[in-house]
């Protein structure tokens, strides 16, 4: 199949990002690896993210304008942009953007086929809309926190991926491409509420289902899926290093017991009486050896079997190198943008954009020349 000019199948899309942290940006950073012209508004002083500019790859293939939002000619600038945008994303508490000049109504004003998006923890309205909160505040109250680590232990913090990112910026995507699709069938734009509370609850659904069903219990370590079964988890090795075992299935089951030699615990799956003595068994084995030994004892089999790699060790696995699921851009190793397209394949064309350094070349190619004054 033949590939079309452009940058990924969002190329043509015009993208507004007000600047601001965690999710909104991430979502803006997908949207531009997608091919968008992803232009991010940043504020005077920069967004209080404790990173170097330099190094911040969700701010990748996107181009920067300095707005201050709180000067006399802040929101016209910013309103001239989503005149000619297709998406406006932004990630303040309710109420600021409209406080600021360039909340939906003055942006529908300008351009009633715009997709605006919005970003927050708790949502457009509810009792904590206007309560400050982090990822880990938002997952606690969907009870997915409460789903994960050890029955005898705290929850285990999933750093911020499963609040800020799963249950956000993917939503979000989802939601304004969703809309964005409408308004181009319909000529009318929308808001969309993307709250990372609904969107972690939402991933939630299979369990909810299960729960109804009474296949799963609603306690830490005690299910299929969550550490509670033997066969999926992960066991500590010779070297103070990591396994993760998966062998839900029968056959890949009997493969991983017979590569671990545990012929006396064949007919153990489905017996739960006999689960402590099976995961006793495999702490046991995966305890004798090293990693990269089991590792390479585990390779080419269907055993559901693979090791627990680090940060820095994941783009050199031989897997993810041949994939080319990790790049180099800049002297940073990042992950490449995903999914994968036949037809309009995308790529990290740009490194992290700089504060206000493409102030000229936006205002040139939008037809936005009132960005550029008071910077002659």
């Amino acid at each position: 199949m033949a590939t079309t000019p452009g940058q990924g199948p969002l190329t043509g899309v015009r993208v507004v990002e007000l600047a601001g942290i965690g999710p909104g940006p991430f979502a803006a950073m997908l949207l531009a690896d997608l091919g968008a012209d992803v232009v991010r508004v940043d504020r005077p002083g920069g967004a209080g993210l404790a990173i170097d500019p330099a190094y911040d790859v969700t701010n990748r293939n996107k181009r920067s304008v300095v707005v201050d939002l709180k000067a006399p000619n802040g929101s016209a600038r910013v309103l001239d942009l989503a005149a000619r945008a297709d998406i406006l994303i932004e990630g303040y508490r309710p109420g600021v953007a409209e406080r600021l000049g360039v909340g939906p109504e003055d942006c529908h004003a300008r351009n009633p086929a715009l997709v605006y998006g919005r970003m927050t923890g708790w949502g457009q309205e509810g009792p904590l809309a206007q309560r400050a909160g982090h990822d880990i505040a938002y997952i606690a109250l969907t009870g997915t926190l409460g789903m994960i680590g050890e029955p005898d232990r705290p929850p285990a913090v999933p750093a911020n991926l499963l609040g800020d990112y799963a249950g956000g910026s993917l939503y979000l995507v989802v939601g304004v491409l969703a809309a964005l699709h409408h308004a181009r069938a319909t000529g009318t734009g929308q808001v969309v509420d993307a709250a990372i509370v609904d969107g972690t609850a939402h991933l939630s659904a299979m369990i909810h289902g299960m729960l109804a069903a009474g296949g799963w219990q609603d306690r830490r370590g005690a299910n299929l899926l969550d550490g509670g079964c033997p066969y999926y988890g992960t066991y500590a090795t010779a070297d103070g290093r990591y396994m993760a075992v998966g062998p839900l299935e029968p056959q890949f089951y009997d493969e991983f017991v017979r590569l671990l030699d545990l012929p006396e615990h064949a007919g153990t799956r489905k017996d739960w009486t006999r689960w402590g003595e099976l995961r006793e068994a495999v702490a046991a084995r995966f305890a004798s050896r090293t990693r990269d030994e089991w590792t390479a004892l585990f390779e080419g089999s269907d055993a559901c079997v693979a090791p627990v790699l680090s940060l820095a060790e994941a783009p050199r696995h031989p897997h993810l190198a041949a994939r080319g699921t990790f790049t180099d851009h800049g002297g940073i190793t990042q992950p490449a943008p995903a999914p994968r397209f036949s037809a309009t394949p995308t790529t990290v064309r740009t490194g992290p954009a700089r504060p206000g350094a493409d102030t000229a070349a936006v205002a040139h190619d939008w037809d936005a020349p009132d960005l550029l004054k008071g910077l002659e």
